[in-house]
């Protein structure tokens, strides 16, 4: 879940990112879906993640995954929405290298499932992008 959206706050970036219909969604493929305007309350994003053993090593797949074996992430991706049409300016990712071992595993043999909630304000005041690290994202496992 994202919280914290940029467009909430007041100032100049905030204005602008309301003036310029700002979005952002999770990333399947090449497409962005499931938008929510940087003025909102929150975003909240629900997708199957699948995971399996190689090599006695746990990988993630599935459209909203991207990288390599080891280097698995998912990215929330900010732009603009223009009637349909919704231009990518900046992305956010999402590593799972980052949730711990443990938690992964758990989520992995079925003890429940993974979440995670994050500010989407960057420091600055506009879109939380580039590598997104803990502490400013908390993974969880849900029962």
């Amino acid at each position: 879940m994202g919280n914290d959206l940029p467009g909430r706050r007041g100032g100049v970036e905030a204005d602008a990112l309301r003036r310029g219909n700002v979005h952002v969604g999770v990333q399947r493929k090449a497409e962005v879906i499931e938008r929510f305007p940087a003025s909102g309350d929150r975003a909240l994003w629900e997708f199957d993640v699948t995971s399996r053993e190689v090599d006695e090593l746990l990988d993630v797949g599935g459209p909203f995954v991207h990288g390599r074996p080891g280097a698995r992430f998912l990215y929330l991706s900010w732009g603009t929405l223009d009637a349909d049409t919704f231009t990518m300016f900046r992305r956010a990712k999402l590593l799972f290298g980052d949730i711990p071992t443990a938690m992964l595993r758990a989520a992995h043999e079925g003890s429940g499932s993974l979440t995670a909630e994050l500010g989407l304000t960057d420091p600055d005041g506009g879109p939380r992008c580039a590598r997104v690290r803990p502490p400013d994202i908390a993974w969880g496992l849900e029962p």
